[in-house]
């Protein structure tokens, strides 16, 4: 656990007090832990949660499949779709792939 000092201003020191009768909490630490982490859950993007990181890592755990690069532009459509606007010397670079 760490500890900190804080300065808050008269009205947050007000929301804080109501958080805390309101969610019968013991002290103005736990009303402050509970808004940080339902506030947490909003804002934290997705691959900062701990979900995710959890997710992730069980994904790393699954088998991979290979793709052979000559059907790899196929599979991707968008590369696809936009080889018709490429010019000769742009779709020359994409030949390959």
């Amino acid at each position: 656990m760490v500890k900190a000092i804080v300065n808050i201003n008269e009205n947050a020191n007000r929301i804080l007090n109501i958080i805390k009768a309101k969610e019968d909490l013991r002290d103005k630490s736990d009303a402050i832990n509970l808004i940080v982490n339902l506030y947490g859950k909003e804002i934290l993007e997705p691959e900062l949660r701990p979900e995710f990181i959890k997710e992730l890592s069980e994904s790393k755990e699954e088998g991979t499949i290979p793709i052979n690069n000559k059907i790899l532009p196929a599979l991707m459509s968008e590369k696809s779709l936009a080889k018709d606007w490429l010019t000769k010397d742009e779709d020359e670079t994409w030949k390959d792939l």
